[in-house]
């Protein structure tokens, strides 16, 4: 369903393992900034009454993970850590989201896409962590937490093919694909959610 060109190494998951503090608090400040990339989306295409309706629901969704996220760091006598920059969805916002025509159009329709796959990658993530993790409340809460971002793939993928009638969105998709699938060779090593 994802279409994700190169699966994590499971090995990824031994090294998030390794240290759940860093993890965690990786993964709450992804969960915040998916909310502020919906509220962003929402601010830059307000004319849009169904796409604004659906992304309030996902930013609230992505904010509730992040809440989450944070219980589970309070209840394990952690700290939120610092925020964390994330150069896998910063070379792929460089990607995907500069450049292009300039159109309004094209623009949402490349932001669609560029959530659409932190979505899918995050899903991918998440499903690994909740096959290969030994601690059984967070392979549970993972496994949740897959099923929510394989629907907020979704919402952002529909979104761009319904207001994209006049952009190659598969093409476009599929060129997406293709670069992840190279950047993410550099990636899964770290205890970080993309890293």
């Amino acid at each position: 369903m994802l279409g994700l060109k190169l699966a994590t190494d499971p090995r990824w998951a031994k090294i998030a393992e390794s240290n759940i503090e860093e993890i965690l608090t990786d993964h709450a400040w992804c969960e915040q900034k998916a909310a502020t990339n919906a509220i962003t989306i929402i601010t830059m295409n307000s004319e849009h009454t169904d796409l604004v309706t659906d992304l309030i629901v996902l930013a609230q969704e992505e904010l509730q993970h992040f809440q989450m996220v944070h219980n589970i760091i309070k209840e394990r006598g952690y700290t939120l850590g610092r925020e964390r920059k994330d150069s896998y969805v910063n070379e792929l916002f460089k990607y995907k989201v500069s450049g292009g025509d300039g159109s309004r159009v094209q623009g949402l329709v490349r932001r669609l896409l560029f959530s659409a796959m932190i979505e899918a990658r995050s899903c991918e993530r998440f499903k690994l962590l909740s096959e290969k993790i030994k601690d059984p409340e967070l392979s549970k809460f993972y496994h949740e937490l897959m099923i929510s971002e394989a629907g907020h793939y979704t919402t952002f993928i529909g979104f761009a093919r319904k207001y994209g009638k006049d952009v190659d969105v598969d093409k476009q998709w599929e060129d997406l694909l293709q670069f992840e699938g190279e950047l993410i060779q550099r990636y899964g090593t770290s205890e970080t959610i993309h890293g």
